[in-house]
Parts: C-alpha cells; structure tokens; sequence
C-alpha cells in the first residue's frame, strides 16, 4: 500500500501521549499533524495507540545449527506478534558465529526470511581479534563477549585477550557477565551438599549476585581504561546497579546498561512453581534484587529493556536440573508484559516506549528507527488497550511452541504491527494473519 492515515489515534512517543493523525507514505513515516487530509487507505485508531516499533537488542533465534529450537523466520514472525519490529541477534549458534564470513551468512539467511528488521553480533573468542577488528560499525550492531559460561567456543577468559577486544573493538563490545571460576565453586559446593540431583532452586545460588558482580566489575574497569564503548546485557542484580550512572544522558554513556522482562517479572520465588521454565543465565534471584532492577530501571542507571529470547524444546526443558538448559522464550510477549507493569503504575506507557523503542535507538545509533517521526523509517505497531486475552498453546508463534506466561491474561494486545510501512502481522476477527518479506537490515550512525 503507497499510502497509509492513521486517523484520531493515541500516539505515545518521546515521553508524550497526544491525539492526532499518522501518514505513511511507502516506508517512512510522511507526516504527522491534529488532522491530516490526504488520499489513502483510512484506518481508524479511535480507542487504540501508536506506538513506535519495538527494538530488541538481544536475542537468540539459533539459525544456523539449531533447527529444533528455531529459526530467524520463526522467531521473528513471533516477534513481530508482539511488535517487535527490529531486533539483534546474538553469536552463539551451531557453529558460532565468530568470522566475517559466518556474520554474513546470517544477514543472507535474514535478507530472505525476516519477518522483521535485523542484525547481528560477532562473538568474540580467545583467538579471533583479527576478526572481530574487520566488523563494519555502520552494518553491525556489535561485538558479543561471553564474560561465563556460552555456548561452544565463545568463553573468552584469557586476560590478554580481554584486554585487547576491550583496546582494539571498532564497534560498542556487549558483554554477557558472569565469574566462570565462582560459577564452578558454587556448583561443587551444591553437588557435595545435594547429590547430582539437586534442585533448580538452587540455580540463583550457584549463579549468585558476586558471581555477576565479579565479572560486571571486570568489564566496566577495562571499558573505563580503553574508553570501549561497552554494553551489559541483562543485569539481574541490585551490587550490580553501583556500576551504573543515572547522572548523564544516554547519548553521552560510554557505559550502558541493560535489562530483561523476566528479571523484572519474577523472583526466586517462583522457581517453586515455575522450575526449569524460567532457568536462565544469569539466575533470576531475589526480590530485593528485582525490586533494585525496577529502581535502577527508574532512575535511568539502566536504559534498555530487552527479553534475551532463548528457546528450548519442551523435551530439553523437562530435564532434571542441572541438566536443563537455561533460557527462555519471551520476545512475543514483552511489550505486553511491561504494558501490564504500566497499569500496576510501576511505569507510564511513556516509560515503556522510552526503554523498549527509543533508548535501543539511541544506545546503537540506529538510523532513523526507534521513534515516530517524519522522514523515519515506519516501524509502527497498534495496540488495543483494552482486549483481555490469555496466553495459550494456541496462540504461542514460537517454533518451540510453549511460553512461561502461559495462562496469564494481558489487558493490552497487538493488533497491527508494520514493518517499513507494511503490514507485517494484523489480529483480524481474533485470528492471526502474517505477512512476510518486510524486514530490512539495520542501519547504524557511528
């Protein structure tokens, strides 16, 4: 369609929420004004919101190498369900992605099969920093390092090889955190206490606070003494927020922070009814280390919300702990999570926009996404805020097919989200229609 109004629509953007009309014309957003008066396909937005699209810096749709679990097509057609329009994902497939050729395989998979826009991490290994300093920073969003525990050769736990990813990246270095000796400590000390078999419960105590903190700590003193454009992903600790500074703006953080829907959704607490389903790394842990996350999300020391989506099969999940794999799938359903964070007035759907939209915009020098503005790219999403629905079997879009929100029911739903001014997915008569082909390959201003 050439051109598209929104009419009489809540726009919910940079901090504000107005009344007004959205025009779309190819794939940017042409205009934006009280009433607009063109030729073009009408859609009414009386009683629902327009929300920029969704940015989620951190996901794991496991193509190539792990066809049981995933695929981009898959995985970004549930995305787009749940108004992700563009996301970034992460190195550790089967094989890793840890060479320029192998990074440009997954952009050629995308090109023809991502329902929405991408792009991808090289990850680092002890012995690929000739690689990693080829990446083109105006292509790439950036350079993974696992600071613990990864998928096959991707632990990259010689110093001087830290030191010189951390001297030598081109581009922002996203750190996954955690001490890989504590890590081993704490996992003896269950096995000698418990048996081979001990609890998921244990979980958040093997991959405790220090085991964060150690590593966090590590990354945020080599980022300050190489000035590295460094980026910690899913931070799930209260030590962890004394790293952070809320006293700066995003646009200047040389040292930015992120968090994920599930460490601010559950605590340990829930390990008792949910087990292995919300195993991930790091642990979900305490209240009180939630209730941190939420303040430091506030505050501003944290400035991305993102779902570090990993799925597993139903059948490898079922394991018994150890043996269970850790992560989860959740790229769906975070907006609506953190829509329904928003009526229990914890934040505004200001708020919300601001991390899951504009601050992975900001954070990534993203070319013209993240925001609705004229003359940005049309990435859009419609939400009826008042359609209560529950998460079911039947209509979880992963290819693994279960989620661990199954059976909660959330007030807002997605009705149409847009991908470069075209429909990518659209609720129609409580059914879900798909449109493939939209997606494009981020740009990034660096």
């Amino acid at each position: 369609m050439e051109s598209i109004i929104f009419k009489n629509i809540r726009i919910i953007n940079e901090g504000k929420s107005v009344y007004g009309d959205v025009w779309l014309k190819y794939d940017r957003i042409e205009r934006i004004d009280p009433i607009i008066d063109r030729h073009g396909q009408e859609i009414n937005g009386s009683g629902k919101w327009l929300l920029p699209g969704v940015i989620d810096d951190q996901v794991h749709f496991r193509e190539p190498g792990m066809p049981e679990k995933g695929n981009i097509a898959s995985e970004s057609k549930a995305a787009v369900a749940g108004g992700v329009t563009s996301f970034m994902d992460m190195p550790n497939n089967k094989p890793p992605c840890l060479t320029q050729a192998a990074l440009h395989e997954k952009f050629k998979i995308a090109k023809s099969s991502a329902y929405a826009n991408y792009s991808f991490y090289l990850g680092a290994s002890n012995n690929n920093l000739e690689e990693l300093t080829k990446t083109d920073p105006n292509s790439v969003c950036g350079i993974k390092v696992f600071m613990g525990s990864s998928t096959g050769n991707m632990l990259v736990d010689d110093e001087k090889t830290l030191e010189a990813i951390f001297r030598n990246a081109p581009i922002l270095v996203a750190t996954h955190c955690e001490d890989e000796a504590r890590i081993r400590t704490n996992k003896a000390i269950a096995f000698e206490k418990y048996g081979a078999h001990f609890k998921v419960n244990q979980h958040p105590l093997i991959r405790d606070a220090e085991v964060c903190f150690l590593s966090s700590s590590k990354a945020v003193k080599l980022a300050r003494k190489h000035n590295t454009r460094l980026h910690i992903i899913h931070l799930s600790s209260e030590k962890e927020m004394a790293l952070f500074r809320d006293d700066i703006a995003l646009e200047h953080k040389r040292i930015t922070a992120e968090v994920c829907v599930h460490h601010l959704w559950f605590s340990e607490k829930d390990y008792a009814e949910m087990g292995s389903k919300i195993q991930c790394n790091p642990a979900i842990k305490s209240e009180q280390d939630r209730q941190a996350l939420w303040a430091g999300l506030l505050s501003g020391k944290l400035d991305i919300i993102a779902t570090d989506h990993a799925p597993h099969t139903w059948q490898e999940k079922e394991k018994a702990y150890p043996d269970s794999p850790s992560g989860l799938p959740l790229v769906q359903h975070s907006l609506q999570m953190m829509l329904e964070k928003s009526l229990e007035g914890l934040l505004t759907p200001e708020e919300v926009v601001g991390k899951m939209c504009h601050n992975p915009a900001i954070c990534f020098n993203i070319e013209n996404r993240g925001f609705i503005r004229e003359g940005y790219a049309a990435d859009l999403v419609i939400i009826d805020p008042d359609m209560p629905r529950e998460v079911n079997v039947n209509n979880i879009y992963y290819h693994c097919g279960w989620s661990p929100l199954e059976g909660i029911r959330f007030q807002h739903q997605v009705m149409q989200t847009f991908v470069n001014g075209k429909t990518a997915y659209q609720m129609i008569g409580g059914k879900a229609n798909f449109y493939a082909g939209n997606g494009k390959a981020l740009a990034f201003n660096r």
